[in-house]
């Protein structure tokens, strides 16, 4: 986080025109915080285009939402699997399920990763709004889940969100286990023909430079190119 401050962001401001307009055009500032762990603040931000994690300081965890500079999205057009994944594909020794496993994915990820932010009042949050979501709501959290046909092993999963046609990953994990090696690869292509099948529109990938984006076929937006297709996609 490069900024001189960060400032705090209320469901108020967002409720204010005047204000998401500034939010909006302001590219000095991409991070905001907020210390209220409530779920109607949670979504219009996630409407809005603010991805949030969390961060930890000196008076405890807090909201940490983030609307990029840069997005990376997948156009199910571009696609590109792999021949590693393609030969798992043939195999046909595991399964996607969709919101059957939400708890142990969200487990799993203070399991697999170094610095985990999916954690404590976040991880409840989610849940909250998992267990309390209509569809009048026009967000649902979704849980998708790598499942092995022989063993029922849960083998990799991520969490996300869904707003209209389009979806957006918040986190997700794939098994250090050897025999599952190129399985985290195989969780994202087989959700990314999922979404397509259900016509989304394209896939939200958060940051765009990490590598394994890149290789599924994802692009780079700012800021401004991304609201256009966002906003459109969102009310769909």
């Amino acid at each position: 986080m490069l900024q001189d401050k960060i400032y705090n962001i209320t469901l108020e401001i967002l409720q204010n025109q005047y204000y998401k307009e500034h939010i909006v055009n302001d590219l000095s500032n991409e991070y905001y915080w907020s210390n209220k762990w409530d779920e109607k603040l949670y979504i219009e931000l996630a409407k809005m285009g603010f991805i949030s994690t969390t961060y930890d300081n000196k008076d405890g965890l807090i909201l940490l939402p983030e609307l990029q500079l840069e997005y990376g999205i997948l156009d199910f057009k571009n696609l590109h699997i792999s021949k590693k994944v393609q030969k798992i594909i043939q195999k046909n020794d595991c399964y996607l399920s969709v919101n059957t496993q939400l708890d142990k994915v969200i487990e799993q990820f203070s399991i697999h990763h170094k610095y985990n932010w999916f954690k404590e009042e976040y991880a409840q949050l989610i849940k909250n709004i998992f267990k309390n979501q209509t569809q009048s709501d026009n967000f649902e959290i979704f849980s998708y889940e790598l499942i092995s046909h022989e063993t029922q092993e849960l083998i990799a999963g991520e969490i996300g969100y869904k707003i209209g046609k389009t979806y957006t990953s918040l986190s997700g994990f794939s098994s250090r286990k050897k025999k599952y090696a190129n399985y985290g690869s195989l969780q994202l292509i087989l959700l990314a023909q999922n979404l397509e099948q259900e016509g989304y529109e394209f896939w939200n990938l958060g940051h765009p430079h990490m590598e394994y984006k890149k290789k599924l076929g994802s692009s780079t937006c700012t800021r401004k190119e991304f609201l256009k297709r966002w906003n459109k996609a969102i009310n769909l």
